[in-house]
């Protein structure tokens, strides 16, 4: 097989080499650079339900509590206080570790584009040796005409010794 068609076509696995038809084009595909990285993630096609929390029912009017009404009113008020101050301690560590996640996505992303960029560079690599190797073939060919030649002019030779002494023995 030819370095050509090694590098450049012919019936080639998805393993990364080049198709045969390399015009230039793309496999970049929109709707997945844009995918969500969770299907629960925010985002202006996914803003959530705009839901909240409401431990007690709202009061539609002025009224009186009794004094065990208030009584368990301020024992849950004590333990939503206390609720709160855990979930902001708990969001507060889920914020650090989506900022974490989010470092890790991009200095990946850009570990990704370090690669993208010394494939392309790999590749050129490769394209010019072909280029070099295609420049060579007429030197090789030449080399195989004298070869050819060298073989000929000895078969001829050998041909012309051997009648003679085909002639000579008769």
């Amino acid at each position: 097989m030819s370095l050509q068609l090694r590098l450049f076509g012919g019936g080639q696995d998805a393993a990364g080499k080049l198709s045969g038809t390399n015009d230039g084009g793309h496999a970049i595909d929109k709707s997945k650079v844009l995918a969500q990285t969770d299907a629960a993630a925010i985002s202006p096609l996914n803003p959530g339900d705009f839901g909240s929390i409401r431990s007690v029912p709202v009061v539609p009017a002025p009224r009186y509590f009794t004094k065990d009404e208030a009584d368990g009113l301020k024992d849950l008020a004590k333990e939503k206080t206390d609720g709160a101050r855990q979930a902001k301690r708990g969001y507060k560590a889920l914020g650090k570790i989506e900022a974490a996640d989010a470092v890790v996505h991009k200095e990946h992303r850009k570990y990704e584009g370090v690669v993208a960029d010394n494939e392309l560079k790999k590749v050129r690599s490769n394209a010019g040796l072909a280029k070099k190797l295609h420049g060579l073939r007429p030197g090789y060919a030449r080399l195989g005409m004298g070869i050819d030649k060298a073989e000929n002019d000895a078969r001829t030779r050998i041909d012309a010794i051997r009648a003679k002494l085909t002639a000579g023995m008769n």
